[in-house]
């Protein structure tokens, strides 16, 4: 039996949580929050005071800050929730390939190109005419629960 080789396939990653718990009560409008499992921006918050023995109840509405749909959660204030991990970059456009996904240059000097063009059509439409008039675009990518999407798009001159 000790003979034999064992084989482990390990499918961790490096631990790192992809949200942090926070008391309902504490979150605020402009904040984030995890609702039906997509990470989204709180655009409004209500708290409700119930009955002689109940909990206050926090009402939250929150914008998924990928798809744009809006999502409702009412959660215990003495309670925790989920909060992801949002973080934006800024990396400079080198080209767009024709099935639709973006070559960036990274701070480090790398390539990232596993990000597509956004889905939203007034954002695509700017990224697309200002790389065809020949100018430097700097894209904001938002990442939060393993997710990226490009979310904003700055033009820092024409390319010399």
């Amino acid at each position: 039996m000790s003979d034999e080789e064992h084989h482990f396939e390990s499918k961790a990653d490096a631990g790192a949580s992809k949200t942090y718990p926070q008391q309902a009560g504490t979150i605020r409008k402009n904040g984030y929050i995890v609702i039906k499992a997509r990470p989204c921006k709180v655009v409004e918050v209500s708290t409700s005071k119930t009955g002689k023995h109940g909990h206050a109840k926090c009402h939250f509405v929150g914008i998924d800050i990928f798809t744009g749909k809006k999502l409702e959660d009412i959660v215990p204030s003495s309670h925790n929730c989920d909060v992801p991990h949002v973080n934006r970059t800024d990396y400079q456009l080198i080209d767009i390939s024709e099935d639709g996904f973006v070559s960036l240059l990274t701070d480090s000097g790398n390539t990232k190109d596993d990000l597509r063009l956004p889905t939203d059509e007034n954002l695509l439409s700017q990224i697309k005419s200002g790389f065809e008039e020949g100018k430097d675009l700097v894209v904001s990518v938002m990442s939060a629960m393993g997710e990226e999407q490009i979310c904003a798009l700055k033009d820092i001159g024409p390319k010399n």
